[in-house]
């Protein structure tokens, strides 16, 4: 199982963005769990600080930072089709 959160902001424009593109793709990854994370809630600040995310939204894909304040579509897909 692969582990794919999003650490988001409150009116994140960026952050529905992503949400509208992994709408599209999650159906060619069943194994992939998605997890929706508020930056403003306790578990979000905590994986913020870890990760030193300044900027939403915070892509981490098993563990490990993938981007922030933006994403590539390419290089998402690509990940994923690497780790499935």
């Amino acid at each position: 199982m692969i582990l794919l959160e999003e650490v988001v902001a409150p009116g994140c424009h960026i952050c529905k963005e992503f949400e509208k593109f992994w709408e599209t793709i999650k159906g060619d990854f069943p194994n992939v769990e998605f997890k929706k994370i508020d930056v403003t809630a306790p578990e979000g600040m905590a994986i913020a600080q870890k990760y030193m995310i300044f900027a939403s939204p915070g892509i981490i894909i098993n563990n490990e930072l993938f981007s922030t304040g933006g994403f590539d579509k390419e290089k998402i897909v690509k990940k994923l089709k690497e780790l499935s």
